[in-house]
């Protein structure tokens, strides 16, 4: 009867350092995006095949493509419709979809293009864009030529009908210094 005491007590021992072991190495990773920009609203994170949430320090939540490259909207849009064309993709190339358009997350939508038939997507309706002159990892083209960041829904300032609002959130001596000017 020792014996078999002996083999349970050691059952339970294992289960907890096991158990211990697993909370140790199995923590989910710190979040910092919500220290980084305590003067942004927070919005929920939007990760999908589709876009994802980023983090930058000066400007706070903006939306990506799943490599993590930043995506704009275009003041001049409308809703479900691009009027970004000819020289204006070549600096602002459209975020267009290469697989399937069914099954969308929530807030991603496609257009079907006017002048190039090509599908871009949306987010919230409005058509998605790349910066040309960004890097991977870079935000260069916020408020460049009446482009803006896209961000998560919440996170938009809560003037957003004003085109002066997406001026003012961009660092405007590195965006302006380092980006070239396209008038459209």
């Amino acid at each position: 009867m020792k014996k078999s005491n002996g083999i349970v007590i050691a059952i339970i021992v294992a289960i907890i350092i096991i158990g211990g072991g697993y909370a140790i190495f199995h923590k989910s990773p710190a979040k910092t995006s919500s220290t980084t920009s305590s003067s942004k609203t927070s919005a929920p994170a939007v990760n999908n095949a589709v876009v994802i949430t980023k983090t930058d320090s000066k400007l706070g939540q903006y939306l990506a493509d799943p490599s993590g490259k930043a995506l704009y909207t275009f003041n001049s849009d409308t809703t479900g419709v691009s009027n970004c064309t000819g020289s204006c993709l070549a600096a602002w190339p459209a975020y267009a979809d290469k697989g399937s358009t069914t099954g969308l997350p929530s807030g991603v939508g496609t257009i079907k293009r006017t002048d190039n038939g090509q599908t871009q997507y949306t987010y919230n309706g409005m058509p998605l864009y790349y910066f040309a002159s960004d890097g991977q990892g870079q935000v260069t083209g916020n408020g460049v030529e009446n482009f803006k960041v896209a961000v998560p829904a919440a996170a938009a300032p809560s003037s957003s009908s004003s085109s002066s609002s997406s001026s003012s959130s961009a660092p405007s001596s590195s965006s302006s210094s380092s980006a070239p000017n396209y008038n459209y």
